[in-house]
């Protein structure tokens, strides 16, 4: 079954993921970004629909198939990870998973204050206008073409991800082995939500991790440590500038990402206005 990682883009999700990667698929907590697949891809991709639908643009096959292809990867009977932006909604009687695909969900949440410079930065927004816009559309999918529209690196299928407080609320209704991860606690606090991930984690799969190991996977995954390897290595799923058509950094400015400095008060007031009673909720206000 499933446990999904799920979240709003540009909140943490690969962070978590690298963690993973290096506490389950290395011997010593080492990071070696080739080696991030292991731990289950993303979903939902176009090989995952190839022999469920014909047409990749058209929602009412895709939708009608989300449970189908869950229950195609599920055949194995084995506890799997995936990634995935995609809200957690139901399409007329199409819901996006269900309890029977779904062991857990870990959610990823970030104060949206500072996922809107992120969100401009990693996909070519010209100004905060565009990026409040991505933020605040209910109906805001990735992956749909429009007319002479290039094809978004890393995102090859529809995904609909709505706005940062629908993506919320649509996972946080999951009453089933849920966990929630903050991404300002990983900055302030790696080593305890870390641990919390791994006592999560030990409900369902065996892992074994001696204190050293530990150690070495939080610093594998420091953001400077990320930063420098995808200076030297690359990193897959960076984006590419729509305009200048370079690659651009993944790892960008992680704890230097600070609303207070970046941020323009009307905007500021503006998501505050919008997301309120999440951000309440969550402790950012």
């Amino acid at each position: 079954m499933i446990i999904w990682l799920a979240s709003y883009p540009k909140s943490g999700n690969t962070w978590v993921r690298l963690f993973l990667t290096s506490i389950l698929h290395s011997n010593e907590g080492n990071i070696d970004f080739k080696d991030i697949n292991k731990i289950g891809g993303q979903y939902p991709l176009r090989s995952h629909f190839e022999n469920f639908i014909k047409d990749f643009n058209n929602i009412n096959e895709i939708k009608n198939e989300w449970i189908n292809t869950q229950d195609f990867l599920n055949l194995d009977n084995k506890t799997k990870f995936l990634k995935t932006h995609h809200v957690n909604c139901k399409i007329g009687t199409s819901s996006f998973t269900n309890l029977n695909n779904t062991l857990g969900v870990i959610y990823i949440v970030r104060d949206p204050r500072n996922v809107i410079t992120s969100i401009m930065h990693h996909f070519s927004k010209k100004s905060y206008k565009e990026a409040e816009e991505f933020i605040f559309d209910e109906k805001k999918w990735l992956g749909i073409l429009k007319e002479n529209e290039k094809k978004i690196k890393n995102y090859d299928f529809p995904t609909l991800i709505g706005s940062w407080k629908t993506h919320y609320n649509s996972w946080k209704i999951v009453n089933k082995n849920f966990l929630l991860i903050k991404y300002e606690e990983l900055l302030l606090n790696p080593d305890n939500e870390f641990k919390k991930i791994i006592e999560y984690l030990r409900n369902f799969i065996e892992v074994n991790i001696d204190h050293q190991k530990f150690k070495k996977a939080i610093e594998a995954c420091s953001f400077q440590n990320l930063k420098s390897l995808e200076n030297k290595k690359g990193f897959a799923e960076s984006m590419t500038d729509k305009e200048s058509n370079i690659n651009k950094r993944f790892f960008n400015l992680g704890p230097d990402n600070n609303w207070k400095k970046l941020l323009d008060k009307d905007i500021r007031l503006k998501i505050e206005d919008k997301f309120k009673s999440e951000m309440l909720e969550l402790g950012y206000l």
